[in-house]
């Protein structure tokens, strides 16, 4: 009778830990569907702003950008570039880190070109809002100098955030373009399909 017990006893532990370990891998499952279409859902903002001097008046703020760099500017309020315009924005590697690269469609790019060489020598102060509804972030992200006229649409620069932030930031973007019609929705990979049992003949 004692080792019939420990017997059963073994069989439904056995037993039980199948059961756990396949319930702990729905649950996984379901998590990363839940997570992905968070993911898909995410929305993000990206506002261009150009240095103007401080005594533009009431249509100008002081802002400070960069949480270590503390750079502190003056900013027309009105921003004149917006996630609007963006066709697409990527995550790269870069010498000692990684940048944002966003690229504008052809009404942004005008935007752009227009801002970028009427305004030389001042900062572009770019703030960004990204996450999920309840826990929304909104930073300044950089303040790069324009060097010279921007013509080809394309900006790249060190964002004030983490990899992972920038890449959040990135696929909001993307999503923002994608219901703008400025990007294809991604298709869905087609499941193979199962191969044919060859009869016998």
């Amino acid at each position: 009778m004692f080792r019939l017990c420990v017997v059963n006893m073994v069989t439904c532990l056995r037993r039980f830990n199948t059961y756990l370990l396949a319930a702990a891998l729905v649950a996984m499952l379901a998590g990363c569907q839940t997570a992905d279409s968070k993911r898909g859902k995410q929305l993000a903002t990206l506002r261009f702003h150009v240095e103007v001097n401080r005594d533009a008046g009431d249509r100008s703020e002081s802002v400070t950008i960069s949480r270590a760099a503390r750079i502190q500017i003056n900013v027309d309020k009105e921003p004149f570039l917006n996630e609007a315009y963006v066709a697409r924005a990527k995550v790269l590697d870069a010498m000692g880190g990684f940048i944002l690269s966003v690229q504008f469609d052809h009404r942004g790019t005008l935007m752009l070109e227009q801002n970028s060489a009427t305004n030389p020598g001042k900062h572009l102060a770019i703030a960004a809002q990204w996450g999920e509804k309840e826990k929304q972030v909104a930073r300044w992200l950089a303040a790069p100098i324009i060097a010279h006229r921007i013509s080809e649409g394309l900006i790249n620069f060190t964002p004030d955030a983490t990899r992972e932030e920038a890449e959040e930031i990135a696929h909001g973007l993307n999503n923002v373009a994608i219901e703008n019609g400025n990007q294809e929705k991604p298709k869905n990979k087609p499941k193979d399909k199962p191969k044919e049992e060859s009869k016998p003949k």
